[in-house]
């Protein structure tokens, strides 16, 4: 993987990861049972390496256009305080995130699958599409991932940032990696 001294400085410098929901942190599924109870899966492996990007410092928010409590279930699972469902414009949202932070938008990763992230993925310091995304997405994205939606491409990413940080030394030497 080869990246542009641009962009690798963007990826050092990250401050925050905003995540879509469906199709990223899930396969995109939606499983209603006959009650109307939605039920979503998300992969352990991506809470994990979400866990460990933000004990290492950086912010993780989840953006939906959709609105679900199963989704507020796993932030706050997770420890991710920031949920923002139910909306409509993301790139309105992306503005009020970044202000309220005081961050540049390069200092902003956006992890996303389909044609509703492509404005917000061109805004951002380091956008990044999973592997069964749209192919309009993947095609402007900074990086695609090996693994699709729900299935691990979070943790990749979150992998790929603290590597690139210099930080995965002391992730390998808590875990006693080799």
């Amino acid at each position: 993987m080869a990246f542009d001294e641009q962009l690798l400085e963007n990826i050092r410098s990250l401050k925050l990861l905003i995540l879509d929901v469906d199709g990223v942190l899930t396969d995109g599924k939606v499983i209603l049972d006959d009650t109307g109870r939605e039920i979503k899966h998300f992969d352990v492996r991506d809470g994990h390496g979400l866990k460990m990007l933000m004990r290492y410092g950086i912010e993780v928010v989840f953006l939906t256009g959709r609105r679900s409590s199963v989704v507020e279930y796993r932030a706050c699972d997770l420890g991710v305080v920031e949920v923002y469902q139910g909306v409509k414009n993301k790139l309105e949202m992306y503005d009020e995130i970044v202000e309220k932070k005081n961050i540049a938008g390069a200092q902003a990763a956006y992890m996303g699958d389909d044609i509703i992230d492509i404005p917000f993925m061109r805004r951002v310091g380091f956008s990044i599409a999973v592997a069964d995304a749209a192919n309009e997405v993947k095609e402007i994205a900074d990086y695609v991932t090996e693994k699709s939606g729900g299935r691990g491409a979070v943790r990749e990413v979150c992998d790929l940032i603290l590597k690139l940080q210099g930080k995965w030394e002391e992730v390998a030497e808590k875990y006693e990696l080799p």
